[in-house]
């Protein structure tokens, strides 16, 4: 009997994975910043799947949840001739990485998964390096989401805020309840995380485009960034002393005790609340209903030189996809498959809402990178822009007016 394609494709998985499966010590070598308790629950998913294909999780795990400091050891590990085998790395990042030629291929698995077709093209684009995979996407985040403690709201008779005119009412009264309103973590990331939310809720998802991803510089001088920034000047009087420098995940820890009533921080969130058995609710922020900001996770692999470690990389990739892990990963740390052909009828109705919303997003339109977490412009730009804004959110004289201006000179840095 003729073989067909679907049984060709299959026997030359096959072989691959059977080829990974004897290589039982070969270490395959993973930086990644996954570290709380929700994420990493969720990565420790994918070290058992490679590890039952017979190979060794060696984790690379560098804390920080926005990746800064990953991103700042990974630089040292390539410039010293030793990368590791695989990175948690993202966004136009990847082209940089890309760029420098140091990036291994993965085409070989890309091309017998049939990649294209399963991933949407926005997110396949950004794991392609001159028209060949070089990255695999791990989940897709949302990250304009408001997690909310329902009871501390119900102690303190107030509504949730769904628009920014309505927020300032709402915490007024979160605050003589004795409640913090916004769980915060002031570092530049957190900052810039909640800052792209308040731009999105104010001027919605083209205006957004406009100034955060296109970096027109009328948009980023405009009275609607303004208005922005005075917003982002009212939340200081909503969060509390201890805010610099605390962690994300201590931050909904508070939502999550009682301490505080919501915080404006991605879905990763979510693995928080999960681990936690937690009551929680979401909403999108303020004044971002049907819109999307989205941060994809993918891990980047690195050219090696030992064949035995360029198979692991595959195997790799292809556990990431895989229907299986898909699931257990998204459900533990908060996200949704990237894949389009999973069903979500597992998981609880933030992640459902979450996927419904990300394709009703991308065909209206609405659907945007996130700047804070590295999808959207230059490391070295929103590095730039998010100093900008977390001074400006650090310094209670400063003028929304000046704000505006420097920013719009920050996103000129490249």
């Amino acid at each position: 009997m003729k073989p067909t394609i679907r049984t060709l494709r299959a026997c030359v998985l096959g072989c691959l994975l059977a080829f990974g499966a004897a290589a039982s010590a070969t270490d395959i070598e993973v930086l990644h910043w996954w570290t709380s308790g929700g994420e990493a629950k969720a990565a420790s998913q994918l070290k058992a799947i490679l590890e039952s294909k017979g190979y060794v999780w060696k984790d690379f795990a560098v804390a920080g949840g926005g990746g800064e400091n990953a991103m700042t050891v990974l630089k040292t590990r390539v410039v010293s001739g030793d990368p590791p085998a695989a990175a948690q790395i993202k966004g136009p990042s990847i082209q940089e990485w890309g760029a420098e030629g140091v990036l291994a291929s993965l085409d070989k698995v890309a091309q017998v998964e049939k990649w294209d077709s399963m991933l949407p093209k926005v997110v396949a684009d950004v794991m392609k390096y001159d028209g060949r995979y070089v990255a695999v996407p791990v989940n897709v985040h949302r990250v304009n989401w408001m997690w909310v403690n329902p009871s501390v709201f119900k102690q303190a008779g107030v509504e949730v805020p769904r628009t920014w005119a309505d927020f300032p009412k709402a915490a007024e009264k979160i605050r003589a309840a004795g409640f913090v309103p916004l769980a915060h973590g002031g570092q530049p990331w957190q900052d810039f995380t909640v800052f792209e939310s308040i731009v999105l809720g104010v001027g919605g998802a083209d205006f957004y485009r406009k100034s955060l991803v296109e970096l027109n510089q009328d948009a980023l001088r405009s009275k609607t960034m303004e208005q922005a920034f005075d917003i982002l000047a009212s939340l200081r009087a909503d969060i509390d002393p201890d805010a610099p420098n605390r962690d994300w995940n201590q931050a909904t820890a508070m939502v999550i005790n009682g301490k505080a009533a919501m915080q404006l921080m991605g879905d990763w969130a979510k693995g928080e609340f999960t681990q936690a058995k937690s009551q929680y609710e979401c909403y999108p922020a303020p004044g971002t209903d049907g819109a999307f900001t989205f941060n994809v996770d993918s891990l980047v692999m690195f050219e090696q030189s030992k064949a035995d470690v360029t198979q692991g990389q595959l195997v790799l990739a292809s556990a990431v996809l895989s229907p299986g892990f898909q699931k257990v990963f998204n459900l533990a740390k908060g996200s949704i498959p990237v894949r389009t052909d999973l069903k979500m009828d597992d998981f609880d109705a933030c992640a459902q809402k979450s996927a419904a919303d990300f394709k009703a997003a991308a065909q209206a339109g609405k659907l945007v990178p996130s700047i804070a977490h590295q999808m959207a412009v230059p490391a070295a730009t929103a590095g730039a822009m998010q100093d900008v804004v977390t001074q400006f959110f650090n310094s209670p004289d400063a003028s929304s007016a000046d704000a505006v201006i420097r920013l719009a000179q920050a996103a000129k840095v490249r």
